[in-house]
């Protein structure tokens, strides 16, 4: 497996695949057992899922459906959505997932990533932050479950480490589905600040936009509209780089 790793998210949503704008409006992207078949015969690094819809429905994963796409799935996967507690974890774990990311349940107590590293080890816990500029342009934790306890975004970040995450994710909602870049001035404050691996997401619309992820401190990019559009229109097309490609980009890189 190459490093850094070049990472395609998927999110579910009603039992299939959308892609958001913003985290915004959707579109339907297709089947997720489908979509895993391709990325197995593309060879790639590594798989997100995440379940946009579980934690505001207030339901926990499904987890028929994660048993299917892990059975299918031949590289590591992440999941993440509706995951509330170690019980939750566990689960999972035992239906094949890797890697569980975990975004509301870290907020409101972050203490559920050291209990679940505890039982699973810290290589096992991805603490999910999502970033959006406010109207001054200042940038704020995204989403509900970011009121109250953390006063920022960085705040947030050390707790994930201090707590036992061993890796981040971090997610620029402005950038998301834009294809237009990613936010390397985040990207590099962040990677900056802990000493556990850093996905970066939100914005990567080319092989170069993930070169520059890398270059300002990201030790892998997940992307989602740059795997699964293609051209002006975007149509609906999976995809993902040839190992000679990533193998070049990591070459010119250095």
């Amino acid at each position: 497996m190459l490093r850094p790793r070049v990472i395609p998210s998927l999110l579910l949503s009603g039992g299939g695949l959308v892609k958001t704008m913003k985290f915004g409006s959707r579109k339907y992207v297709g089947d997720p057992i489908n979509a895993i078949r391709i990325f197995n015969d593309k060879e790639v690094d590594e798989l997100i899922v995440l379940d946009i819809d579980a934690t505001r429905e207030g339901r926990r994963p499904d987890f028929s459906l994660i048993e299917e796409m892990a059975g299918e799935c031949f590289m590591p996967l992440s999941y993440g959505g509706g995951i509330q507690s170690v019980d939750d974890a566990r689960t999972l774990f035992s239906l094949g997932v890797e890697k569980v990311v975990l975004q509301s349940a870290f907020l409101r107590d972050p203490a559920i990533l050291r209990a679940i590293a505890d039982r699973a080890g810290e290589q096992a816990v991805v603490a999910s932050i999502d970033v959006a500029r406010d109207w001054l342009g200042r940038r704020k934790l995204h989403g509900p479950a970011a009121r109250g306890r953390f006063r920022d975004w960085r705040e947030a970040l050390r707790a994930a480490v201090a707590n036992g995450a061993g890796e981040v994710m971090l997610t620029s909602v402005e950038r998301d589905g834009t294809l237009s870049g990613m936010d390397l001035e985040m990207i590099g404050e962040a990677a900056a600040m802990i000493d556990v691996p850093l996905i970066a997401a939100g914005g990567a619309g080319s092989l170069d936009d993930i070169r520059r992820a890398v270059g300002a401190g990201a030790s892998a990019v997940a992307a989602g509209a740059f795997f699964v559009f293609h051209g002006p229109h975007r149509a609906v097309l999976i995809t993902y780089p040839r190992y000679e490609e990533l193998q070049e980009l990591w070459r010119t890189a250095a």
